[in-house]
């Protein structure tokens, strides 16, 4: 039930911000829910292959190559989906930072009951 409920916050966050950036595009809700899901997917499958490869990159720019590889997932997620695009790469960076926060912030009202 938690996973769910992240997903639709997740969704309303994706579907928030594409309201208020201008280079991000969602047609409708129901494509904010499955963009949703694909990042999920491709966070978890495709960013840790993307992590590995560019270790060294990464540790000479102090992490802020891993800022690029998000970037990479919603372009990768805007190819794959048909009602959502993302206009540059620099939207991208500010998208995936903004989502973070606002992920981070609306996850923090949903208890989990592990203790």
């Amino acid at each position: 039930m938690t996973l769910l409920l992240k997903l639709l916050l997740n969704a309303v966050a994706i579907f928030f911000l594409a309201n208020v950036l201008n280079g991000v595009f969602v047609d409708n809700y129901v494509t904010a829910i499955i963009v949703a899901v694909v990042l999920g997917l491709l966070n978890t499958l495709v960013k840790p292959l993307l992590v590995i490869l560019t270790i060294p990159i990464t540790i000479l720019t102090f992490g802020l190559f891993l800022l690029v590889i998000n970037a990479i997932i919603i372009f990768f997620a805007d190819s794959l989906i048909s009602g959502f695009s993302v206009d540059t790469i620099w939207t991208a960076i500010l998208f995936s930072l903004l989502l973070s926060v606002l992920q981070w912030l609306l996850h923090s009202f949903i208890k989990d009951k592990k203790k």
